[in-house]
């Protein structure tokens, strides 16, 4: 009798890979054939980038863009982000896929025919305005996948919401934005989102590559104000004073033993960074405080914790044994948690990727202590964050450009992969569901 009932489940398991591999099928050609529409709208959007919470023009393109699809479209989401729903013609789960929008305040050397020349308004300075780490190149990957999915709508087993999300590099002093507002304006409810997925291109990342990592893969970030206070005096009499100058040089030096006595250095990294100084006006006056800008990253919470209690003792103590004061503000104006892939959805999407981009272009990544604000959703539901290579063929990725600076580069070869990956971990995730 048991055979009998084998027999069936074994057509339907069948059935479902045959439906699967059809899908894959049609997104790849779909995907092919995208390929140079995504390199223009990533030139585009390069060419005309936007600062957080400003994204205008980005946004009405984006939402333009999925309206022409058939897709219900929500704009103004966290002052100007887009969001598209695709319901597929199946019942199923939820998927969101993220993009972020902006750009930053990095003036462009790149010579390509489509090089930024934007200027804005960056903290009361004239700045130039670049997509120096590839948010044009999210987007146009997004609304590539949009487009893709959109054409085999009646096949998709569940319903995908596309997340453009603004502000990913920061918001204007005194503003709210980026993932944390989305959230809290409701993005990833009605309809309630089960899993999300994001990618980030990589400049020293082989073209054809993808990376990943579970579990804690991007640092968590707080940055913090360190004020020392002392006593003003000529600098010919240096004993009149007490010089928060070289109290903040102890500070400084005594900040790096937290990374080097403190932290366990085979469980996770750890990094503090003084990153402004600012103190005095004259070269002979010893002058009353000295302001220290600064960031903290770490891969747990438990370590963000130490740090945090270990920067306040330490500034103070230090500051208290020179005859001074020394006030932390810790996170002082911005704060993003650990990105943290869940391991279960990393595990179950690993073969997806690994089909996508070939089993040997799919590799293990170290963490990354650069930050994400991605790490709000994943905080909220399961998510899992990848990322895409861009760097040429046989460079050297540490002789690229980095991100975030003015010669940032990325092989626009690259994209079509994205697209296919979303694509994919998309369909697999409903497959699985089913």
């Amino acid at each position: 009798m048991k055979k009998l009932y084998i027999i069936p489940f074994l057509l339907i398991s069948l059935v479902s890979f045959a439906q699967q591999s059809n899908l894959r099928s049609a997104v790849s050609k779909k995907a092919d054939a995208l390929e140079q529409k995504v390199i223009a709208w990533r030139r585009d959007f390069h060419e005309h980038p936007e600062l957080g919470n400003t994204e205008t023009r980005t946004a009405e393109i984006i939402a333009k863009h999925l309206e022409s699809l058939g897709i219900m479209v929500k704009t103004g989401v966290a002052k100007t982000g887009v969001v598209g729903i695709l319901k597929g013609g199946k019942p199923g789960p939820v998927v969101a896929l993220r993009a972020d929008m902006d750009g930053l305040p990095v003036t462009e050397r790149v010579d390509v025919p489509f090089a930024s020349k934007v200027k804005a308004q960056y903290n009361g300075l004239e700045v130039g305005v670049m997509h120096a780490c590839g948010h044009d190149s999210h987007m146009a990957i997004l609304m590539g996948v949009a487009e893709a999915l959109a054409s085999i709508k009646k096949d998709i087993p569940g319903t995908v919401k596309f997340i453009f999300q603004p502000a990913e590099e920061g918001v204007p002093a005194g503003e709210e934005g980026g993932a944390a507002l989305m959230i809290k304006e409701g993005v990833l409810e009605n309809p309630k989102v089960e899993a999300i997925f994001g990618l980030h291109i990589n400049a020293q990342t082989e073209v054809g590559k993808v990376t990943y990592r579970p579990g804690g893969t991007m640092a968590a970030v707080n940055d913090m104000k360190i004020t020392v206070t002392g006593r003003q005096a000529h600098g010919a009499y240096p004993w009149s004073s007490i010089d928060p100058i070289v109290i903040s040089a102890q500070i400084l030096n005594n900040l790096q033993t937290i990374v080097s006595r403190n932290l366990n250095l085979t469980e996770n990294p750890g990094v503090v960074t003084i990153g402004a100084i600012n103190g005095g006006v004259r070269s002979n006056i010893i002058p009353e405080k000295v302001e220290m800008l600064g960031t903290v990253r770490n891969f747990s919470k438990e370590d963000e914790a130490m740090f945090i209690e270990r920067i306040k003792t330490i500034a103070t103590k230090t500051a208290e044994a020179g005859g001074g004061t020394a006030e932390v503000k810790i996170p002082y104006s911005n704060h993003y948690p650990v990105t943290y892939n869940d391991i279960a959805l990393t595990e179950k999407m690993l073969p997806s990727m690994k089909a996508t981009a070939g089993a040997d272009n799919v590799m293990l990544k170290p963490p990354v202590t650069g930050a994400e604000d991605f790490s709000f959703f994943q905080e909220k539901i399961p998510g899992l964050f990848v990322f895409l290579g861009g760097m040429p063929k046989g460079k050297d990725p540490l002789k690229t450009a980095s991100h975030h600076t003015p010669d940032f580069y990325l092989d626009e070869s690259g994209f079509v992969l994205g697209v296919k990956l979303l694509s994919n971990l998309t369909l697999d995730y409903m497959g699985m569901k089913k």
